[in-house]
């Protein structure tokens, strides 16, 4: 009997998946036609070129960041630590409320002092209010934990914008404060603290 010829098979190549890079220009849009321009017969070719110069300056310096293939919400993580106390932090580019472990930052950190030390990041750059913030924070107690929100949260400004890395290293929010509570002593009650000596 004759042999059966053989099936080539072609294996296809392997899709490798698109790395999205932030780019500090504004991304180009699609071309823009005002009534006025399609009765002389121009049209713009970009957003920037219709508006007047300084318009344009300022559309340009704003960085844009690119939308997230899934069409989530883009955001910059980070991990902010104090004694044994951990937070995750996520900075949304859009604005929102400050969420701590699903609360309000408000009811999750009670008094005006600790608000005051997770608000700072943004307060000091003069960004209140412009961001959603969402917290995972567990561990140590809450001093702690609002001085991890705080530092977290400035490395996510970091990373949104590295001009902002100065004046955080600054004001002392960029440190991990390597500060611990010193472990007991066999023989003593606390970490120092002898028991009280009795001569007789």
């Amino acid at each position: 009997m004759p042999e059966k010829p053989k099936k080539r098979i072609v294996k296809s190549a392997a899709i490798k998946p698109v790395r999205l890079r932030r780019t500090g220009a504004k991304a180009p849009s699609a071309p823009e036609s005002s009534p006025a321009a399609l009765e002389e017969g121009k049209t713009p070719t970009t957003v920037a070129a219709a508006l007047s110069p300084e318009e344009s300056n300022e559309a340009e310096s704003e960085p844009v960041w690119p939308a997230h293939p899934s069409g989530r919400d883009r955001y910059f993580e980070a991990v902010g630590r104090r004694k044994t106390a951990i937070a995750r932090v996520r900075l949304f580019t859009k604005s929102g409320p400050f969420m701590v472990n699903d609360k309000a930052y408000g009811d999750y950190f009670p008094t005006l002092d600790l608000q005051k030390i997770t608000e700072d990041p943004l307060k000091k750059m003069k960004l209140w209010e412009r961001f959603r913030v969402s917290v995972k924070v567990s561990g140590g107690g809450i001093h702690a934990q609002a001085e991890a929100v705080r530092h977290g949260l400035a490395r996510c400004l970091i990373g949104f914008n590295p001009d902002f890395r100065k004046r955080m290293k600054r004001a002392g929010f960029l440190k991990r404060d390597p500060r611990m509570k010193e472990r007991k002593k066999f023989g003593l009650k606390k970490a120092r603290r002898a028991p009280q000596w009795a001569k007789r």
